[in-house]
């Protein structure tokens, strides 16, 4: 039961995070969204630091490192999915975000973490692909393709390059989880302070809802979310923590049709439903499939 009330938390943290974007730009321009959020998230992960008595990461290549991870992770993607949510609804953006797996996978082949693809992740990868073209669908007048969508995709696919990259040179840093987050953050926030003199000087609109909702996003989406994350793996593992995936674009779109009015196709539905099968395809072992299984599952 605790695990199902950690997994649904961040899934709502998360997958709500797009609806939450949407009414902060009622009053913000992305850039101020994104400097809020991030400097909020910091602020909250540097107190979980100091009540934990967690240190932050020392060393100048862990920093390095960091630096790399928070322009991948944060600061480009956040600021992308703002811009994007300018003209694409919140629920289509999530929708478009349930493709970080796959594009994760892209990256691991290319840079040979993952020696070859098997057949399962290959199917995955051309199903997803096909999801993301229906959601598209540049045959029709009243196609998705716009530069606002396109930037989405390009932050779903920042996540993926940054989920291999985070694999491959922090998860064996020793630092803590939450103290790399943190640090993460705070590196994220002094690239979004080079922004704002481009982006984040326009005048700010007197709007109580965005303010909140730039207040949840900040602390609980991007501050707590984090935490919650690192504690599911560690108590379920990293393939149960993966299954909040499949949750954030059901979140994404209930929120955006329901509290926004937002429509959504069934084209769109149906594209939604093909990616989340070919993300579940990239996640299916090959000796699964090649080899009788030893004994039932409990």
């Amino acid at each position: 039961m605790r695990s199902l009330v950690r997994l649904a938390a961040l899934a709502l943290m998360w997958g709500s995070s797009f609806f939450w974007i949407k009414l902060a730009l009622g009053a913000f321009s992305p850039v101020q969204i994104v400097f809020g959020r991030l400097v909020l998230g910091a602020l909250v992960l540097l107190v979980l630091c100091a009540l934990g008595r967690r240190a932050l990461p020392r060393g100048r290549r862990i920093w390095l490192y960091l630096g790399v991870a928070a322009m991948f992770h944060n600061a480009l993607p956040f600021l992308l999915f703002a811009i994007g949510e300018q003209t694409v609804s919140s629920s289509v953006t999530g929708v478009l975000n349930a493709t970080t797996p796959l594009w994760a996978v892209a990256v691991a082949f290319v840079w040979r973490i993952e020696r070859q693809l098997s057949v399962p992740k290959a199917a995955g990868l051309a199903l997803g692909l096909a999801g993301v073209v229906l959601i598209f669908a540049p045959w029709q007048a009243s196609g998705l393709v716009s530069w606002g969508a396109l930037g989405i995709l390009a932050a779903a696919a920042a996540y993926g390059f940054a989920i291999v990259y985070e694999g491959r040179y922090l998860s064996g840093s020793g630092a803590s989880p939450t103290a790399l987050a943190a640090a993460q953050m705070l590196t994220a926030s002094g690239f979004l302070v080079l922004a704002v003199p481009v982006g984040g000087l326009t005048p700010i609109h007197a709007d109580g809802g965005a303010f909140v909702a730039l207040a949840i996003l900040g602390v609980f989406s991007t501050g707590f979310a984090f935490v919650l994350n690192y504690r599911l793996i560690a108590s379920d593992g990293a393939v149960a923590a993966s299954m909040v995936g499949y949750l954030l674009p059901l979140v994404s779109v209930a929120l955006g049709v329901g509290f926004l009015g937002e429509p959504l196709g069934s084209r769109i539905v149906i594209g939604m439903v093909i990616v989340l099968a070919g993300v579940a395809l990239t996640r299916v072992r090959a000796r699964v499939l090649d080899e009788p299984p030893v004994r039932s599952p409990a």
